[in-house]
């Protein structure tokens, strides 16, 4: 048997019983191995990563490092070794470094960054400009540790922009600063079983479908929640996915059971956001049925829908809100995150009206950072957590990655004519026309749709296009993973399989940010091409049982 061949049946056996982001990489094998064949280019639309980054904020970030680094050396400066960034006076230096680099490559963006933080934030010259600076150095623990003091208010400037479109949420947001949003999820599973807000076994409610890992972290056996899904299954009357959320699946909330509630929106794999109807129905079952119900939202692909609102606008007391900067700003190697918890919130409640028993427990595991342990914030408690609680004194995310961020939220919020958003969201839509093109396919226009992915299910087209008999033979005599196989094996091309995400069975994911614009058209011309093949061969069978 040939390699390729011993590959093939490795995926086969493990097909359904690993995560799609595991399978993907034996996948990135076979068209590895077709792609030295051929010379092809291998087309990997499997993974989010886009292929766009927001280059002014980056000017600026870099040029005001070398603010920082002449700031250092002004303080002591011996060869390779200078000193720390010092506060006073720091603001005129700083006009006068401007006025020595005007027409350099970031400066005009960078006096627009620190001049918002004076003239819109109001924020003290000196302490603004020193933040940042210290911070960029990095020269120091981040203090305070949950996130930098004016590094947080534009920050959190920036996310209710984004995040709470129209009607804003009276009140303020905590944020905590972290390492993106997979860190993000980590520790809030981590801190509401050691907060006790979750327990061992508890009933927990997860949208799907949904990115893998809040599949698998709430069966891991530190965990073992009771899972209730609630299904994106609405379809149209020709039969085509809407990716939300039908009345009798988010009515499932109504048990107040349910403790917990886990939702990326917009969606992933489909990133469509909920709508505001569903929205509405959510909002009215939190207030009749379950009102300490807490939610964990993930709202890292809001920025590419329009007029998006995040949970945290309409159920601010309930929802936890978790946002990376990864996708918007091209930036997952920064790995720049933030969690967000309004300052009344259910959490801080729960905790206050849990019995005297476990209050005891956590005061014993939080006594060493307060005399009044039990006062400890629900948000703080999680940047303890982050690091075993006894080295709480080094918790925080790096500060060169909090100024980075500043600088990220700042720029987003300078553009007015929301420019840059309007660039990154024609990059998805132009790539999902042409794959649709390619494919054959009408694209229905949906408010809601993020365009990020694309989640295609084969049996839908199957059904649309050549009926039902077709579609009962694709089931019966094929495997989803065959046409993977065929994509990788023949063309290059690596997708996922939307299964793994619970969403259908036979739905593909493909990524619309990660390749070319050209690369979308091939992807659907070969989809295509494969999907036709299985087509005659149900038309060969057919002819040949006629003869006979």
């Amino acid at each position: 048997m040939n390699t390729r061949n011993v590959q093939r049946r490795e995926i086969e056996k493990i097909y359904g019983e690993i995560s799609p982001f595991e399978l993907k990489d034996k996948l990135i094998q076979l068209a590895e191995g077709q792609r030295e064949k051929s010379a092809r280019t291998m087309l990997n639309a499997g993974r989010g990563n886009p292929n766009w980054i927001a280059a002014s904020p980056r000017e600026a970030f870099f040029a005001f490092g070398q603010f920082a680094v002449l700031e250092s050396r002004r303080v002591w400066n011996e060869h390779d070794l200078a000193g720390m960034p010092k506060k006073e006076g720091i603001s005129n230096r700083f006009r006068a470094y401007i006025e020595n680099h005007q027409g350099e490559q970031g400066i005009e963006l960078l006096k627009a960054i620190i001049d918002h933080g004076i003239t819109d934030e109001k924020f003290d010259p000196d302490a603004w400009i020193y933040e940042l600076t210290d911070g960029v150095i990095g020269d120091n623990y981040p203090i305070p540790d949950r996130m930098l003091t004016h590094v947080e208010k534009v920050v959190h400037d920036y996310l209710i922009q984004e995040m709470c479109t129209y009607c804003r949420p009276e009140g303020k947001f905590h944020l905590f600063a972290v390492e993106g949003a997979t860190a993000a999820m980590c520790y809030i599973f981590d801190s509401l079983i050691a907060n006790k807000l979750l327990s061992l076994g508890d009933r927990v409610a997860v949208m799907v479908p949904v990115f893998t890992p809040y599949l698998e972290i709430p069966h891991l056996s530190r965990y073992n929640f009771d899972v209730v899904e609630i299904n994106a299954s609405e379809m149209t009357a020709d039969g085509t996915h809407t990716w939300q959320y039908p009345e009798a699946e988010i009515e499932k909330l109504k048990d107040s059971s349910i403790k917990a509630l886990f939702i990326v929106n917009p969606s992933n794999p489909p990133s469509v956001a909920m709508r505001p109807e569903s929205v509405e129905q959510l909002v009215e079952i939190v207030n009749k049925y379950n009102p300490n119900l807490m939610i964990i939202s993930d709202d890292v692909y809001g920025t590419f829908v329009n007029n998006f609102r995040s949970l945290t606008a309409d159920l601010p007391f309930n929802t936890l809100g978790v946002y990376s900067f990864s996708k918007y700003f091209g930036v997952t190697g920064w790995r720049l995150g933030t969690i967000a918890i309004h300052e009344n919130n259910v959490f801080d409640k729960l905790l206050k009206e849990m019995p005297n028993n476990k209050k005891e427990e956590l005061r014993k595991r939080y006594g060493d950072l307060s005399t009044n342990p039990e006062d400890i914030l629900f948000i703080d408690r999680i940047v303890a957590d982050s690091r075993q609680v006894a080295l709480n004194h080094t918790a925080g995310l790096s500060t060169p990655q909090q100024v980075q961020m500043a600088f990220f939220s700042v720029f987003a919020l300078l553009d007015r004519e929301d420019k840059y958003k309007q660039m990154t969201r024609d990059i998805c839509r132009r790539r999902q026309k042409l794959l649709f093109d390619s494919l054959g396919l009408d694209l229905r226009k949906d408010p809601y749709d993020a365009a990020y992915y694309t989640e295609f299910d084969l049996l839908e087209w199957a059904r649309h296009y050549y009926g039902t008999e077709f579609a009962e033979y694709l089931q019966k005599n094929h495997k989803p993973i065959d046409i993977l196989f065929s994509l990788a094996e023949e063309s290059s091309i690596v997708l996922l399989g939307g299964g793994g995400f619970h969403g259908p069975e036979w739905s593909i994911r493909i990524s619309l940010s990660n390749l070319n614009d050209v690369y979308y058209s091939e992807i659907g011309e070969v989809l295509h091409r494969v999907l036709k093949r299985y087509v005659t061969s149900w038309k060969d069978e057919k002819n040949i049982l006629v003869k006979k």
